[in-house]
């Protein structure tokens, strides 16, 4: 009786396999489907390219060499045991040229062995029942057009990834890559850095004039106006001699306000976010990497357990290019903006964003699955920077969704005499709208003359009438020097890469990460700065490979990807277009690129094994301390700062040090004896000299 039992729950198991990404994903939609389906993972990619070859026939069509990948040998076999006496397979892995392949790649492998199994692609941007299960009515074939864009980026991108890796191993280091995007992105951070050491600071100056109404009138509120005219000139201050000059003028000139403007402004809310902008403001309000954004965006995205009401999706799809929304969260956020605010807040027809050339219209923006999910009802069941990250999707998306702010901007002009010429700017808000739910929106502005000179705005300025002769209380000068631009950060270069183009929502985190695991680049606070090994790279690259490395060509190359995606271009010819030219530079360079290592330099260090000198030499990791006798002798260490530890009779030395998100620090030598760690190094005059006995740290050349 038993064995009859098994048997018959054998026949009714369940008929169908589902197939996602992520345990956390087959974890949220196994609920949904009931029990005539099995939810498995294949933890991402499950067949590549190899990885100790190209794997790419250059001679017949690039065709690629597809195998399952190490990782994914066991995943394979066990997704092949429970495909076995199935009668649909519904592969239902991410809604993007990624998703698609994957789901490529798993229905080719299922078709091998499972000939009586109809194989299904289903497609659903949020992970709620009702989306799972729409999706699964409507379920359709695998989309050959996304899959042909993505294997175009991946074999254009392995193919110049293995070309030009070993140039560099030869005449840089070993260990290095190249690659198309990443390279382009670097080059934004090298040349950046350049300029700012090219910059010579200016000095200049601005003039203040602190003001009041009269003695005796009702509002004797002191306020500033700034210096904005020198005749008919906009003033060019240099000096102080020259600001205590024009002072001297004004101390006896009369001030008399001239002109009132006021006027009301709407500022319209924005967009819910897209990938590139959800990656810059969780940076600058947050403070999360683009890594780590798309890390807890994935969490939200794939399901969190709420309790009675399990595992659900928060977050409709994070990788998208699109600002659009459904009908039915729009009616959701308006019915929620009318319990929670007014009616004043609601706008008369749902507000409309256009979304950027060539985004996927079918796609939605970034928002809450549900707006009635507020932060404040599920944070107990959220991580601190899970809650942070999707109580700013919320407001971001229930404040598009609302009407626009209403301000009174105030503009006084004031004359000193008919020479001079002051203003004073104020703002006041009249009407929240969208900030009720969002807040201010801070603009970052490039560090510049231009910004310092501004008018200040005041909050509140007090009233005054045209013709009314103001009381001077003090003139204040004040010295600037202009700045360099600033270093790119996360936000900043992000904005550039979707500004000029180059790579699209799924390639900004992981072309920063590559950028800093490759010790390209390292973060100092929040700002990417090259290293001495990236500024080579770079350098090897613009003079041998220009075209790589030019803006508009691998803008270009990204749209060309789009045109096959939309099935107006086949992938082959893109990549014939390029491998042609590319292939004539890539000859040439392998005769004509010198080395440029450096030869390794001699010091008065000794090895703490064999006690030969230590030799400074560069590798992939920038410079560091070899012994001189290797290959027998393989000791190194880091190369000496110049400062020593201050730990009472340590006398350790402070070295260069890797941390958590690749930040650097510096740490003593005698690690991990002692645990002496600093952010920065002390400036020269404040450093420690060298313990008695000891040689002083090597100059790095």
């Amino acid at each position: 009786m038993a064995k009859a039992k098994k048997k018959v729950k054998a026949l009714s198991g369940p008929v169908s396999l589902v197939i996602v990404e992520s345990p956390a994903k087959a974890k949220t939609i196994n609920k949904f489907l009931g029990k005539d389906f099995h939810v498995e993972a294949s933890m991402g990619h499950v067949r590549d390219l190899p990885k100790s070859r190209m794997g790419v026939d250059l001679e017949h069509d690039f065709t690629p060499e597809y195998i399952v990948i190490r990782r994914a040998i066991k995943i394979v076999n066990h997704l092949k045991k429970m495909a076995e006496g199935k009668k649909a397979i519904y592969i239902a892995t991410d809604p993007d040229r990624e998703g698609e392949a994957i789901s490529w790649h798993l229905a080719h492998i299922f078709s091998e062995q499972n000939k009586d199994s109809k194989i299904y692609r289903v497609e659903f941007h949020e992970i709620t029942k009702e989306a799972v299960l729409k999706a699964f009515k409507h379920p359709r074939t695998i989309n050959m057009h996304l899959v042909d864009a993505q294997q175009a980026r991946r074999i254009l991108d392995r193919v110049v990834g293995y070309q030009l890796s070993p140039l560099l191993w030869r005449n840089v280091g070993r260990g290095l890559s190249a690659g198309r995007v990443q390279s382009v992105a670097l080059r934004f951070i090298v040349d950046r850095e350049r300029e700012i050491r090219k910059f010579v600071p200016q000095e200049y100056w601005t003039l203040d004039a602190k003001l009041s109404s009269p003695e005796g009138t009702e509002q004797q509120k002191v306020f500033l106006s700034r210096l904005n005219r020198i005749g008919k000139e906009k003033p060019e201050l240099k000096n102080q001699e020259e600001v205590d000059r024009i002072k001297n003028e004004l101390g006896n000139l009369p001030f008399q306000v001239m002109n009132i403007e006021k006027t009301e402004k709407r500022r319209r809310p924005q967009a819910p976010y897209t990938t590139s902008k959800l990656q810059q403001e969780s940076y600058s309000r947050l403070g999360f990497s683009a890594s780590n954004t798309m890390r807890i965006a994935q969490r939200l995205y794939e399901g969190v357990e709420l309790g009675d009401e399990g595992s659900v999706g928060l977050i409709t799809y994070m990788r998208t290019d699109s600002v659009n929304i459904a009908a039915s969260a729009q009616q959701e956020a308006a019915d929620y903006i009318l319990k929670s605010f007014d009616k004043e807040y609601l706008p008369e027809t749902p507000n409309v964003y256009k979304s950027r050339k060539g985004a996927q219209e079918a796609h939605e923006a970034i928002r809450p699955t549900s707006v009635l999910r507020t932060p404040d009802s599920i944070k107990s069941f959220l991580e601190g920077d899970e809650l942070k990250l999707y109580e700013l999707i919320w407001r971001k998306f229930l404040a598009s969704q609302m009407t626009s702010a209403i301000d009174e901007h105030i503009a006084i002009t004031i004359d000193a005499g008919e020479k001079y010429g002051f203003r004073t700017t104020g703002k006041r808000n009249l009407f929240p709208g969208f900030t009720a739910a969002f807040g201010e929106i801070k603009i970052e502005k490039e560090n510049s003359k231009e910004t310092e000179e501004e008018t200040p705005e005041t909050e509140e300025l007090p009233e005054v009438s045209i013709g009314q002769t103001l009381k001077l209380h003090e003139l204040l000068g004040e010295q600037h020097f202009t700045k360099p631009p600033a270093r790119f950060n996360d936000a900043s270069l992000i904005r550039l890469l979707e500004e000029k183009g180059i790579g699209r929502p799924s390639t900004y985190a992981p072309t920063i990460s590559t950028i800093l695991d490759r010790m390209y680049a390292e973060r100092n606070g929040g700002a990417l700065t090259p290293t001495e090994l990236g500024e080579t790279v770079v350098d090897i690259l613009v003079k041998h490979f220009p075209k790589i490395l030019e803006t508009e060509f691998t803008a270009l190359m990204e749209e060309e990807f789009d045109e096959v995606e939309e099935g107006k271009l086949g992938w082959i010819k893109v990549l014939q277009d390029f491998y042609a030219p590319f292939n004539e530079l890539l000859t040439r360079a392998q005769t004509e690129m010198k080395s440029v290592k450096p030869a390794a330099v001699p010091t008065e260090y000794k090895c703490d094994i064999c006690g030969k000198f230590l030799w400074i030499k560069f590798g992939r990791f920038g410079r560091f301390l070899a012994c001189s006798g290797f290959p027998e002798c393989k000791y190194t260490r880091s190369l000496p700062t110049g400062f020593y530890c201050p730990e009472p009779g340590c006398g350790g030395e402070l070295v260069k040090r890797k941390g958590k998100g690749r930040r650097s620090f510096y740490g003593c030598s005698n690690y991990p004896k002692c645990t002496y760690i600093v952010n920065a190094l002390p400036k020269k005059e404040d450093g420690a000299t060298a313990p008695a006995g000891q040689n002083p740290s090597p100059e790095a050349p």
